[in-house]
């Protein structure tokens, strides 16, 4: 719909998602869903989806499928951070309220959320790249339609509604590539979500700031003009990119196709059996529920009140600001243990939630925003690197689609609850209560050994070893009869 992507518009143990952005796993960013965040943001399994390294020569970050893959999450970023200062001046000038923008942003995120899981399977069973191109090509058309109908004055609620939840199904789709994609054409994991997250969280100052000029010189659907064309030059750099040719998943060596139920049960089964992965989730649906679902619209009420519209614009580009510090950060830290340096630099997000409910001076609420988006985009860095490299590639899809789905589910009801809560206890000790939740949430990921003990690595279990050019075999893609984890049958290979 016209509104942000999951990876880009919500924190999840990291965006993207930023997310993402992503995007992506669990961080904020916006998810896009981040890198949002963020997001934010597959290893393909059918033909032509890829299933080695890039395998162009040794140029680098900055291979000729990075640099396609690079310009396509920047701009479509662009283009989804446009998205909520038009959707909400187009709703209000069409003589819609809080109501139908909330209505309008509904229908995506219950869209995407209820079938991103789905997503994840069709992507490890088709050719990943086709379902991303495919996904892009239908939001073409979706957002020149909802162009038109705010060029035209034809708009009613319900058919933004609808073209909201086509755009989910198109999210939900688009989504489990993101993050496979990257272990396919960057040597370097890290630096490749590093790139790609600082690029979007530029986007985050630039995306607001360019919309608010495309609505005071055109409309709305000006704005929703110029996404339709970020979401078709999105689809034109991932048409072309070359990836190999590799087999798609099946169900025994004769090639048989595995049940669509079996597919959704393996990517269950294989993210239950990482206690790392749902340890971050368990803990993330906590932070969603309790902190950020909560803080996000009790922080822009609170501070329009106070000091208005601008300077709510100004904290919100140090947090953009933040996020931009945070990834390139992240390109020259490499810890041995990522998820636990990332866990520790969470704790750089507490400030922000704090100085907003204790009612401190803009320019310490503005500086905790730009220690807050450092924080979370290291996060988010650490984390999908750590999915990227930790799964094997044959799974990685459906696992990237159940991790999201948990990130982002509790956060409609930390949203719902704003409102109740703040009525109670008043807006600011609640904001104050999300910053003690959000220390707690840090204690509580270095508190699990399987979360902090984590060590980093450089490559997915199946790519390991694999040669430089063509695709390397897969033993996870037989799948024996016996119900192992796949990591459990690649060391048995």
């Amino acid at each position: 719909m016209s509104t942000p992507s999951p990876e880009r518009q919500d924190p999840r143990p990291s965006a993207s998602a930023s997310a993402a952005d992503g995007g992506g796993p669990p961080e904020a960013g916006a998810v896009d869903v981040g890198v949002g965040s963020g997001v934010g943001p597959g290893v393909g399994r059918g033909p032509g989806s890829g299933v080695g390294r890039d395998p162009g020569p040794d140029v680098g970050l900055w291979s000729r499928n990075f640099t396609l893959f690079f310009t396509a999450r920047t701009v479509a970023k662009l283009g989804d951070l446009m998205l909520p200062v038009a959707l909400a001046a187009g709703l209000v000038r069409e003589g819609g309220g809080a109501g139908a923008v909330g209505a309008a942003m509904a229908s995506f995120t219950a869209s995407f959320a209820g079938l991103v899981i789905f997503g994840g399977v069709f992507a490890d069973r088709f050719d990943t790249r086709r379902l991303m191109i495919g996904s892009d090509l239908v939001r073409v058309i979706t957002q020149t339609i909802t162009a038109v109908l705010f060029l035209t004055g034809h708009v009613a609620l319900w058919s933004i509604c609808l073209i909201g939840v086509i755009n989910g199904v198109c999210a939900a789709m688009f989504q489990p590539g993101v993050a496979s994609t990257v272990p396919l054409i960057a040597r370097d994991v890290q630096a490749a979500n590093a790139a790609v997250r600082t690029a979007e969280s530029g986007m985050a100052v630039l995306g607001p700031a360019t919309a608010g000029v495309l609505v005071g010189l055109t409309s709305a659907g000006g704005v929703f003009a110029v996404h339709a064309g970020t979401y078709l030059v999105s689809a034109l750099c991932l048409i072309a990119l070359r990836l190999p040719r590799g087999p798609r998943t099946s169900s025994a060596p004769g090639g048989d196709r595995t049940a669509f139920r079996a597919d959704l049960v393996e990517g269950w089964r294989e993210f239950a059996a990482r206690r790392w992965m749902w340890g971050v989730i368990v803990i993330w649906m906590v932070f969603m529920a309790a902190a950020w679902g909560p803080s996000v619209p009790l922080a822009a009420t609170e501070i329009i009140n106070e000091h208005g519209e601008r300077v709510y614009g100004l904290i919100n580009s140090g947090l953009g600001v933040g996020m931009v510090l945070g990834g390139l950060l992240a390109l020259r830290i490499r810890p041995v243990r990522p998820l636990r340096a990332g866990a520790v630099a969470l704790f750089g997000f507490v400030p922000q939630p704090v100085a907003i409910g204790a009612a401190l001076p803009v320019p310490l609420i503005t500086g905790a925003s730009v220690l807050a988006g450092a924080a979370l985009a290291f996060w988010g860095v650490m984390w999908a690197t750590s999915v990227q490299t930790q799964v094997p590639g044959a799974v990685l899809n459906r696992i990237h689609a159940y991790e999201v789905a948990g990130s982002l589910v509790m956060l409609p009801v930390g949203q719902a609850l704003a409102g109740p809560a703040a009525g109670l206890f008043g807006a600011q000790q609640v904001l104050l209560a999300g910053g003690f939740v959000s220390l707690a949430v840090c204690v509580a990921l270095l508190s699990v050994s399987a979360i902090r003990g984590l060590r980093r690595v450089d490559a997915p279990p199946d790519l390991r070893g694999a040669p430089r050019h063509g695709p390397a075999a897969r033993p996870c893609d037989a799948r024996p009869s016996d119900e192992r984890p796949c990591d459990d049958r690649l060391a048995e290979s």
